[in-house]
């Protein structure tokens, strides 16, 4: 399998790891079968991100996929973070193989459970979703 220099470098070199202690909003998504977990915690002022942290346990392409992620949604507004897609995730790392696209629906999938979990904090509606990580991983790896 051969991944991209973008990926290599935000696996071996990613940014915004760790924890915020007083996240505004905290999203967490895994998918046990494969091991992947993935914790993304925001900072948020004026309804924009100011900070974002992630933890991730799993393979190189879900690291380097939370550590773009959380680059692409530093300093965006709720809204314009919510409107990342995970091929947007997956472009910006100059792609993934597609037995590794499901880190980048993973990505996806904690930044809008942090932001609903950030919503219902401040008494607003969480965004309704459509998660489709587990889909994605049995279609790929039939389990």
């Amino acid at each position: 399998m051969e991944y991209s220099e973008k990926v290599m470098e935000h696996f071996t070199n990613p940014r915004n790891v760790g924890e915020i202690e007083s996240a505004d909003g905290i999203g967490e998504v895994g998918n046990p079968k494969c091991g992947d977990i993935m914790k993304i915690y925001l900072k948020v002022e004026n309804d924009i991100i100011v900070d974002v942290k992630f933890k991730t346990f799993g393979c190189g392409s879900a690291i380097a996929s939370s550590s773009m992620a959380t680059e692409l949604i530093k300093g965006k507004t709720l809204d314009e973070a919510w409107q990342l897609s995970n091929k947007a995730v997956a472009e910006a790392l100059d792609g993934l193989p597609p037995v590794k696209m499901h880190c980048s629906v993973l990505a996806e999938e904690a930044i809008h459970k942090a932001i609903n979990d950030y919503r219902v904090k401040n008494g607003l509606e969480p965004i309704a979703t459509e998660h489709h990580s587990d889909h994605i991983h049995e279609e790929v790896h039939g389990h």
